[in-house]
């Protein structure tokens, strides 16, 4: 690599990726960091899941919903306090609009959702994806005014999605994604097996 291309920003895919964050988030020796992280982060979301679904939370989420129609109304209330922890007008009216409205519906998908997101951290299985929605649902906490484990949530989880190539590995997704493939690389479910051994990364 010239000098010339080592700093031409017309094409950044020149610049590799340093053999550190290859090997943290590519590597499936860093399989084991990952394990741990998502061990951890899977248990806490299925415990709140479960909790809605199954246990103390259940008559609030599952049964009534009342939880959620309750939070989303604290959340409303808080918009305009000054030094409030609701900020953005749009989010309150999302709130306003839609989730009060179908507070009882959601309350049920909320429980499912930290449930399976929880299952499928623990056992590997579309371990990125899974972090993904994780996220979605700490932001949705974190704009209504709730900060509690959340940026601890936050950072696991966007760990995890930078490691999706191997945070999986041990678990699922190093049988699932050989077989299933990433968007512009299908697996061995929808390629031939020449095209697949030319395709396929392996993890080294």
């Amino acid at each position: 690599m010239t000098d010339t291309e080592h700093f031409n920003l017309e094409n950044p895919e020149i610049f590799e990726e340093p053999p550190l964050s290859k090997w943290l988030f590519a590597r499936k020796h860093a399989a084991w960091i990952w394990l741990v992280v998502r061990l951890w982060l899977g248990y806490e979301w299925m415990k709140a899941g479960y909790s809605k679904l199954w246990g103390g939370e259940k008559q609030a989420f599952w049964n009534t919903g009342l939880g959620v129609k309750a939070y989303t109304t604290n959340a409303i209330a808080q918009h305009g306090v000054p030094h409030g922890p609701v900020v953005y007008g749009w989010w309150v009216q999302f709130l306003r609009d839609f989730v009060l409205p179908n507070y009882s519906w959601i309350a049920k998908l909320v429980g499912i959702g930290e449930f399976l997101i929880g299952i499928a951290l623990i056992v590997g299985f579309a371990t990125g994806i899974a972090a993904v929605f994780g996220l979605a649902l700490n932001f949705t906490y974190v704009l209504s005014g709730t900060v509690s484990t959340n940026p601890v949530f936050i950072i696991a989880g966007i760990f995890i999605v930078l490691a999706w190539r191997n945070a999986g590995y041990l678990g699922l997704d190093r049988y699932l994604l050989p077989q299933m493939g990433v968007p512009g690389k299908p697996g061995k479910l929808f390629v031939n097996d020449h095209e697949h051994e030319s395709r396929t990364h392996h993890l080294v």
